[in-house]
């Protein structure tokens, strides 16, 4: 039986349509459909649910939890009040999960991971940790609502007095409706953007009240996985995945190779040698949409790798698609071919993101 986050009813009662993910009940859209939903967060203004995310807690300095050497971000530098995106890896280099390390205070630390990693990763944490270091999951209590959008900053300012001084990639803790809770600028669809850590058994009043703004609508799993390929951003179990290092997903900027960590040699050695495969965006000649599974052939038919991520832009109007590919075939402007045994459809490599007007840093 699936989980259910806090707000299963409410998209309920909106219309949802209710799919399994990672283990949770989710809305995949809602009645509106993915289109409007997509135009509501490149245009407006967007609310998710996110509640299914994993939440940790780490206490203690960076050399008694032993946390620097779990993940591949520099911590010694990072500031109070700011996060960073990373992975945690094994020996091999493989991706054991992406995350986001938020720094609240000197000795404490909050790790947020994907949903379906949450009990993996908290089995990695406790057995790699330090016994100086204290873990906590928080995750059945922290709710996360994710609002999205170049309107999401105005349609926040009522509710959380002072969000103005966030810039990317911070947080505070405010005041929200009552409730003190962890706000960062921050998310996973390209745009101006903000992430509420909300108690769990509360959530449904913060919720309601950013929904009562008319220029706010909700949206479901379906059109994130759109917004994320649009702007190249990766997803666990598609781009990434124990067999795949950030190296190999073109991700290596999230690394900090000067510092020890687990996997640090073998990617350190892909760094220096390169890797046979890389992952490549590429744009449809038509509507259809490359899925994952789909196999990638060179221009002139020879198979060359596999599809990990794929859908329908509505930004451009085009299937858009990433993958794996033989690094002979990987330059800028060529032409590869996506498919199976019943189809065959051209499309170019191009750089990302495929989506390069967002508010991200307005």
């Amino acid at each position: 039986m699936a989980y259910q986050t806090p707000l299963i009813q409410q998209h309920i009662s909106l219309g949802a349509k209710i799919v399994e993910f990672g283990g949770w009940d989710m809305p995949l859209q809602y009645p509106d459909g993915i289109i409007k939903e997509h135009d509501a967060n490149r245009q407006g203004c967007s609310i998710f649910d996110c509640s299914h995310m994993g939440e940790f807690i780490i206490d203690g300095s960076l050399g008694s939890t032993g946390l620097d050497r779990i993940v591949t971000q520099s911590l010694v530098d990072q500031a109070v009040g700011t996060c960073r995106y990373g992975f945690s890896l094994n020996e091999q280099g493989g991706t054991i999960d992406d995350l986001i390390v938020y720094r609240l205070a000197d000795k404490r630390w909050m790790v947020v991971v994907n949903a379906a990693n949450t009990d993996k990763d908290a089995r990695h944490f406790r057995s790699q940790l330090n016994a100086g270091g204290c873990f906590q999951d928080i995750s059945s209590a922290t709710a996360k609502i994710d609002i999205q959008g170049p309107l999401s900053r105005e349609v926040l300012m009522p509710l959380v007095q002072g969000i103005t001084r966030l810039d990317h990639y911070t947080f505070a803790e405010f005041d929200v409706l009552g409730e003190r809770v962890v706000v960062s600028r921050t998310g996973y669809t390209g745009e101006l953007g903000y992430e509420v850590y909300y108690p769990w058994n509360k959530a449904g009043r913060f919720w309601d009240a950013v929904l009562s703004d008319a220029r706010v609508k909700p949206t479901g799993l379906g059109v994130r996985d759109v917004l994320r390929i649009e702007v190249c951003y990766p997803l666990y179990g598609h781009e990434l995945n124990e067999n795949i290092s950030p190296v190999q997903a073109g991700l290596k900027r999230f690394l900090d190779p000067s510092k020890e960590f687990i996997g640090c040699g073998a990617v350190r050695q892909e760094i220096l040698t390169g890797t046979s495969q890389r992952l490549v965006c590429f744009i449809s000649q038509s509507r259809r949409a490359p899925r994952q599974g789909h196999i990638l052939f060179s221009a002139d038919g020879c198979e060359a790798g596999h599809v990990v991520s794929g859908t329908f832009s509505p930004a451009l109007g085009a299937g858009i698609g990433t993958g794996f590919l033989k690094k002979e075939f990987t330059d800028i402007g060529k032409d590869i071919i996506f498919g199976d045994t019943k189809f065959k459809e051209r499309a170019e490599l191009v750089p990302r993101p495929f989506y390069k007007e967002g508010t991200l840093k307005k």
